[in-house]
């Protein structure tokens, strides 16, 4: 933050640009009763786990809703659509008791989600050094009897669960990779892991599932919940660093956190409106193959992040008509803009004349002849 507010106000070009094209929201510590606990106790006489949890007792990055478990039995069920259209997943009714194992710090941040419309997010971690990407979340093993799916080569005796990867996963990998291959250490394969073998194969990237599954996480929700793409990004190896190497982990992540930041500019953007220029909120813009849109604000504006390509994209809208064009995506930074103008259907008005005749199709004169003009009139006055 320092650095940000600093360098722009000596002219830095790169960061002027950054913070005047981009709304950034930064907090500063997402759980200060477990903060305030290993703050106390210090670098020599704490543990990767003092700290880890509320002062309730709630480790705050898996107590997000599981949206990932309803989602796989549906589309075992192959009602995928319409009941999980792949898209915003609710929220379980149980999870918003007030009753419910639910931190105040996590109904917090899920209203924050709700009332922001997030593009991309990262959650700083310590202990590792590495980047996570979703899905973090594993489907349970296969009911006894039935086989499970081939085994990689070599790994006959692998436990691993099922890795199912999103829609984005090379989108995913893209943004890992950006913030992995800018830090001055983390994608150095001879450093190898930090507490235990290098899981990442000297990439400095992995997916949650693979290396350690977790359901609940807020990565998975947010994307299951929400239009935000969300990585977890493990900043070192030490989980609370003395002063004196703060310095040291600053220039290590400088960087890499000034580039990942700027890939929210990367993919499409762009404005659904009607044909009399007036925004459209709440439309879905659909990229072909990717299997998940996102939804347009409350002025009819949408930002997409995708890798480098041509696609084909569509926005639809209750009430009008679908729209399709080609966007291509460069790879220089900045978004291609590509709106979308949006007519009328006449789907409504049907709907309401077969309400009116209790869902019967209407009574066409028989076109044997010609009609009068008395006929004409009639036919058009029901239509």
């Amino acid at each position: 933050m320092q650095f940000l507010c600093k360098e722009y106000r000596d002219g830095n070009p790169r960061v002027r640009a950054l913070v005047s094209e981009t709304r950034i929201h930064l907090v500063p510590s997402l759980n200060p009763d477990g903060y305030e606990l290993a703050r106390t106790a210090g670098s020599e006489l704490g543990n990767w786990a003092l700290g880890h949890w509320t002062e309730e007792g709630y480790d705050l990055f898996e107590n997000f809703p599981d949206l990932a478990a309803p989602l796989w039995a549906a589309q075992e069920r192959q009602r995928v659509p319409p009941r999980f259209p792949e898209q915003r997943l609710a929220v379980p009714e149980h999870y918003l008791d007030e009753g419910a194992a639910v931190a105040a710090e996590t109904r917090a941040v899920m209203a924050w989600m709700e009332k922001t419309p997030f593009v991309l997010g990262a959650n700083l971690q310590g202990g590792e050094r590495l980047v996570s990407y979703p899905y973090d979340a594993a489907p349970p093993p296969p009911p006894p009897g039935r086989a499970a799916g081939p085994l990689p080569v070599g790994s006959e005796e692998d436990e691993r669960p099922e890795v199912r990867e999103t829609p984005d996963h090379a989108v995913f990998r893209w943004l890992a990779i950006s913030y992995a291959s800018a830090h001055l250490a983390m994608s150095e394969s001879f450093r190898g892991g930090c507490h235990a073998p290098d899981t990442t194969q000297g990439t400095g990237i992995v997916q949650g599932a693979q290396w350690r599954p977790r359901a609940g996480t807020m990565n998975d929700f947010s994307y299951l919940h929400t239009d935000c793409l969300e990585l977890s990004i493990y900043l070192g190896c030490d989980k609370f660093p003395h002063g004196s190497e703060l310095r040291r982990e600053w220039e290590d992540n400088k960087e890499a956190l000034l580039t990942f930041m700027e890939q929210v500019h990367r993919g499409i953007k762009g404005l659904v409106t009607d044909q009399q220029g007036q925004p459209i909120a709440n439309a879905t813009v659909l990229v072909a193959g990717m299997g998940r849109g996102v939804w347009t604000g409350a002025g009819g504006d949408y930002w997409r992040i995708l890798n480098p390509g041509e696609y084909r994209v569509s926005a639809r809208a209750e009430g009008y008509n679908p729209v399709v064009k080609t966007c291509s995506v460069l790879y220089e930074l900045g978004a291609t803009r590509c709106d979308f103008t949006l007519a009328r259907s006449n789907w409504k008005r049907i709907r309401e004349i077969m309400a009116l005749q209790s869902r019967r199709p209407l009574r066409r004169p028989g076109l044997g002849r010609p009609l009068t003009p008395r006929e004409y009139l009639r036919y058009r006055l029901r239509l």
